[in-house]
């Protein structure tokens, strides 16, 4: 019986180079159908693959003929409708393949060419250019720190290392093994001498004199084993394992006032469902903490977040408190990396914007590695936004970006968390 393995790195997906050149060396026109694609499909949608269109004028290469040249015929089997000299049309459109309204027209079109892109493909092409701002501290899909971890002990290492209880341990068994028999044999010797000892006086007695050389070979031999070996050393051992560098944790804050209507959360949920795919996917080691709040804040999971209907009044400082509470608590800046995206419409009462500015000012912002904050109104910026351009004035990790309808959520959402310049 035989048994064949395939250990060709591509298995049995023998077009995968051939795929992957071609979506290397038509990167542009790829990514202008993603965007395309993206008009047409809900947020929400976003995971799943999707077929793209691309003009055959931009898939099309120069190729090298044979021209005939001259006069020549050929023999079409079958031909009883042309004779020798007849000039055969060329079909007209509508007629022939391709994709031209039906009329009078010559002119020969054809398809665009169309490939399924895997959700893989696809969502590589839509956050390829997006990434967490300020992660200053270690990318977090690709550095790993180690910790060290007692692992046993081991036979060589340095002096410093060595343990000694398990060394004397060690030396301790090492002497019962090699001298046991020797030891059992001594106790013998010694009883059967001091019996013959006990029956006669005379200390000639070739029985006698053969026990005490016995004895004293038998001490000798027990003597000789050293107290401690080289062997029986034991070193502590410890290696390293991988633990994660940095952590980050991403507040999602989304007001649910009763001045936030539908059309309003709809647009909130959208942003933040698409913050939310970027974040699990381009980064493993993420926390994401969901925020809601209209008079009182309240930490929830991702299904009420999106989904309750409870709604009321608007006071915008007690998420940032719920928000600085938490931050403290259970995400200290040293070991975590912390983001937040507010969506709001802005409509707060003056005071308690004012309380707002002062909060991120002095305590939220010097805790975080970036805050953006999304105004959905279609009017004027509300009071929370002239507020907020006094934190811009002093933290430059501070964003904010206004959306009016659907249609800006992605651009906005790309101008948030595009790529920054390396050199700054």
């Amino acid at each position: 019986m035989f048994h064949l393995i395939d250990r060709r790195a591509q298995g049995k997906n023998k077009s995968a180079p051939n795929r992957e050149r071609f979506l290397r060396r038509y990167k542009g026109q790829i990514k202008d159908a993603v965007t395309r694609a993206m008009k047409g499909r809900s947020i929400t949608d976003i995971d799943n693959g999707e077929k793209i269109s691309i003009p055959v004028k931009d898939v099309n290469e120069p190729t090298f003929g044979h021209s005939h040249g001259g006069i020549w015929e050929s023999i079409n089997p079958g031909n009883q409708e042309y004779l020798k000299g007849d000039k055969i049309a060329r079909p007209k459109g509508g007629a022939g393949k391709g994709k031209g309204q039906a009329g009078n027209s010559e002119e020969i079109s054809e398809d665009d060419f169309v490939f399924q892109l895997s959700r893989e493909e696809f969502l590589n092409y839509f956050f390829e250019d997006l990434e967490l701002p300020n992660l200053v501290k270690t990318q977090l899909t690709t550095t790993t720190d180690f910790k060290n971890q007692r692992a046993g002990f081991k036979t060589s290492g340095a002096a410093a290392t060595l343990h000694v209880l398990r060394s004397l341990r060690g030396a301790l068994g090492r002497r019962i093994a090699v001298g046991g028999k020797s030891n059992k044999r001594l106790r013998e010797a010694e009883s059967e001498l001091a019996e013959l000892l006990g029956l006669t006086e005379d200390n000639q007695d070739p029985r006698i004199l053969a026990l005490r050389k016995e004895i004293h070979h038998l001490r000798t031999r027990l003597l000789a084993i050293p107290f401690l070996d080289p062997f029986d050393l034991r070193y502590s051992n410890r290696i390293k394992i991988p633990k994660p560098s940095t952590q980050a944790v991403m507040f999602c804050i989304l007001d649910v006032s009763g001045s936030m209507d539908e059309q309003k959360k709809d647009i909130a949920k959208r942003f933040f469902i698409l913050l939310y795919l970027f974040l699990t996917r381009a980064y493993e080691k993420i926390e994401v903490v969901f925020i809601r709040h209209h008079t009182a804040a309240s930490e929830v999971d991702e299904k009420e977040f999106f989904h309750s209907r409870e709604s009321g009044g608007t006071i915008v400082s007690s998420a940032l408190k719920l928000l600085t509470q938490t931050l403290q608590t259970r995400y200290p800046p040293s070991d975590w990396n912390a983001y937040v995206a507010q969506a709001s419409d802005g409509d707060n009462w003056d005071n308690d914007s004012i309380i707002c500015r002062q909060i991120l000012i002095n305590t939220v912002m010097p805790l975080v590695q970036y805050y953006a904050y999304v105004e959905i109104t279609e009017g004027e910026p509300q009071n929370l936004w002239h507020e907020y351009t006094q934190v811009l004035e002093h933290h430059r990790h501070f964003a904010m970006q206004k959306i009016k309808d659907p249609a800006d959520i992605y651009p906005v959402f790309r101008e948030l968390f595009k790529k920054q310049n390396q050199s700054k």
